[in-house]
């Protein structure tokens, strides 16, 4: 089925409101260090359940990417300039939420020609594992247009976890994220898992894709050796984005969880709400990541 075919869907998952004072004090460090968080750029719907408990996915190289994905509400058009200081204000932030476990993602920098941003990525690394050492680090990237120097570049600040989403199937895949290459991202992750790193990828679901094809795309990611998968249902940000095809039972996620856990993921987290960042600090401790 064509993922822009409209249907008519019901059971749309319920969202939780909290605004507690750790949410509070979460929105207080961000802004004071001037940040940008994929929980409020992407709309997630787990930023007051997050946010509640003392944690965040800071989004660095700033708010503008230069891709537009039919899922994404993060803005697209010409960035703004390098902040060379922001790897520091990340760390300085990381130390003042206390965190043990931090998610650091960014948009696309198709626009920095030669290394598409992969230098900031590994100086804010390299800033979080000096001035907050007993924080692991997991970071989620975009695919530096499968550059193998911008990779490495990042794989050698040693991040305790590297992920990058597939997304959604292949079959939808350039709908869902025109300027991407399936074939890419698999790559990128393969040389994840043959650096060494513990390698990590997400997909939704609820764009016209089969549960077949959904299980056939989790075998392929498994067998190249990623060990943290999650998978959750897609929700459309705004009447300019994809609409979703369908809203998937608790059933569904929860024959994925366990279909994934006896394919060999290490650590496999499913459900309606789920997005990649989700419960990543439980994610590393189930993986037996050093907290």
């Amino acid at each position: 089925m064509d993922v822009t075919t409209k249907r008519q869907v019901t059971k749309k998952p319920k969202i939780r409101l909290q605004f507690g004072e750790d949410y509070k004090f979460v929105q207080d460090v961000v802004t004071a260090n001037k940040l940008n968080t994929v929980c409020e750029e992407a709309r997630c719907p787990n930023i007051y359940e997050c946010w509640g408990r003392g944690t965040a996915t800071i989004m660095i190289l700033g708010d503008i990417c230069t891709r537009a994905c039919g899922f994404c509400s993060v803005a697209t058009g010409k960035p703004n300039g390098v902040d060379e200081m922001e790897p520091v204000r990340t760390a300085m932030a990381v130390k003042k939420m206390n965190l043990r476990h931090v998610v650091i993602t960014s948009v696309d920098r198709d626009d920095l020609k030669g290394d598409f941003g992969a230098k900031i990525w590994a100086e804010t690394i390299r800033q979080i594992h000096r001035h907050v050492p007993k924080c692991t680090v997991e970071v989620l990237t975009p695919d530096f247009q499968g550059l193998a120097s911008a990779l490495y570049t990042v794989f050698d600040a040693a991040p305790e976890i590297f992920s990058h989403n597939v997304e959604c199937i292949e079959r939808i895949s350039r709908q869902v994220r025109a300027q991407a290459v399936w074939s890419r991202s698999l790559d990128v992750l393969k040389r994840s898992v043959d650096y060494g790193l513990l390698t990590k990828t997400s997909m939704m679901i609820g764009l016209g894709e089969s549960k077949f094809e959904v299980i056939d795309t989790m075998k392929e990611v498994v067998d190249l050796g990623v060990e943290i998968f999650t998978i959750g249902q897609y929700l459309q940000p705004t009447r300019n984005h994809l609409p979703v095809d369908r809203y998937v039972e608790d059933e569904e996620f929860e024959d994925y969880k366990q279909l994934g856990l006896d394919m060999g993921f290490r650590v496999v987290e499913s459900g309606a709400l789920v997005r990649s960042s989700y419960h990543a600090d439980e994610q590393a401790r189930l993986a037996k990541v050093e907290l």
